[in-house]
């Protein structure tokens, strides 16, 4: 009989993370013997080997009641509202240890499972099934007081406490609580942590939760047969965009949203469009993501709406000429691995794990972290790079190398054998 895995997500589809534990999924099955599955919250893909673990209109409703519930309660302690989704309390979830998934695994596999999905008290109920336990860490919240990304805070080194985030923050706040919590039910667990990147296991290795357990370093997969490079003038005749343009690509989920640097992108625009008058000619704006409406900006754009067929999302990329994030917190993002995928050279801050996709001045370039003036010198120069074939070529060879599907389910099925069972 193969090994069973049990992957756990609040979604299959909403946001890098759950698309994580999907194409994991998917990798494991494709290319080890191992059988596994995955339990989520809210299902929104046709996926057979996903299922909600409570789809009835009641399982929903609760599902519900417990995202407001930790929404409400967060309001009564939370700074201001820009921070609102940058700390979860998980102090209501659900106890998913009835489920066939759970009983019939060998090993529980958590990926990101906030927003009243799983609390530190359905980690207890998982815990005390004495099964071994890899969590998967996408951000920071599974070793700090509550917040996903901590800047340059430390206090999740020690216990917490002294949040920022909070109105009210001191040694013993809600920060802290939650520290507690979390000690109480990790201390004891069979859990090996995994990060996606090595700045994230960097971090994690330093947190007092998770020093009594080890801490791996393991990529998301990719599948490069859907984010391969297409034909440019295909791609870009398909989009309806110019063929004879550089392109410069901006995408995000949501891309008003603070942390993903729009600000930033709109400066350096703004600074390449008066310094290098010309390229108000050769440039133009591919954009796709969720928004309010796009500012002003120096050079036409096309906004492409919200994306989610894999296909067309492969198809901007190829569009492309080159792709910028500007985020300003990132632990290894799915954008610049798919746009290097396809074959395109991506533009970032020195930040997180940022750093370990790019290469900078082989595959794209690096800017130096909240530097306008310097992310509009790397758009530029990626742009008008003379050896811009070769840096297409490096991007993807970077992925296949790295981030290919076989390659990382490999390494699960390698880390799974040395678990005890």
């Amino acid at each position: 009989m193969p090994t069973s895995v049990t992957l756990f997500s609040t979604s299959d589809n909403m946001g890098g993370a759950s698309m994580g534990a999907l194409r994991l999924q998917q990798a494991l099955s494709r290319y080890t013997p191992l059988f596994s599955q995955i339990l989520v919250q809210q299902k929104q893909t046709s996926s057979e080997a996903v299922v909600a673990y409570d789809d009835s209109w009641w399982g929903k409703k609760k599902a519900l009641t417990r995202f407001a519930g930790e929404r409400l309660y967060l309001k009564a302690y939370e700074k201001s509202k820009e921070q609102h989704w940058a700390f979860d309390p998980a102090l209501f979830g659900e106890d998913v240890t009835d489920h066939p998934f759970v009983q019939k695994a060998h090993i529980l596999h958590l990926h990101w499972i906030n927003h009243g999905f799983l609390s530190t008290k359905s980690f207890q109920k998982l815990a005390d099934l004495k099964k071994p336990i890899v969590w998967t860490m996408h951000d920071m919240w599974p070793f700090t007081g509550g917040c996903h990304h901590s800047g340059d805070c430390d206090h999740y080194q020690v216990a917490c406490g002294n949040c920022k985030f909070l109105r009210y923050p001191s040694e013993i706040d809600l920060s802290h609580e939650i520290w507690e919590r979390k000690k109480k039910v990790m201390d004891p667990a069979a859990l090996t942590m995994v990060a996606c990147s090595d700045w994230l296991a960097n971090r994690a290795r330093q947190s007092s939760l998770l020093k009594d357990h080890t801490v791996v370093s393991i990529p998301n997969p990719i599948d490069t047969d859907v984010f391969k490079p297409i034909d440019k003038k295909e791609a870009r005749w398909k989009l309806n965009v110019p063929q004879h343009k550089h392109l410069i690509l901006f995408a995000a989920m949501r891309v008003d949203a603070p942390m993903k640097g729009f600000s930033y992108f709109k400066e350096a625009l703004e600074k390449m469009a008066a310094l290098y008058p010309e390229t108000k000619d050769q440039v133009e704006l591919l954009i796709f993501g969720q928004t309010q409406g796009l500012p002003a900006l120096p050079y036409r754009s096309h906004h492409l709406g919200r994306l989610s067929d894999p296909e067309r999302i492969a198809r901007a990329y190829s569009a492309a000429s080159v792709f910028v994030i500007p985020s300003l917190e990132e632990n290894l993002p799915y954008t610049i691995m798919e746009a290097m995928s396809c074959g395109t050279p991506s533009v970032g801050f020195r930040i997180g794990g940022i750093p370990e996709l790019i290469d900078d001045g082989i595959n794209g370039a690096l800017a130096d972290y909240r530097s306008s003036d310097d992310l509009m010198r790397a758009m530029h120069q990626t742009l008008y790079a003379p050896n811009a074939k070769q840096l297409q070529q490096n991007a993807r060879t970077k992925v296949l190398g790295n981030y290919a599907e076989p390659v990382i389910a490999r390494r699960y099925e390698d880390l799974y054998k040395h678990l005890k069972m």
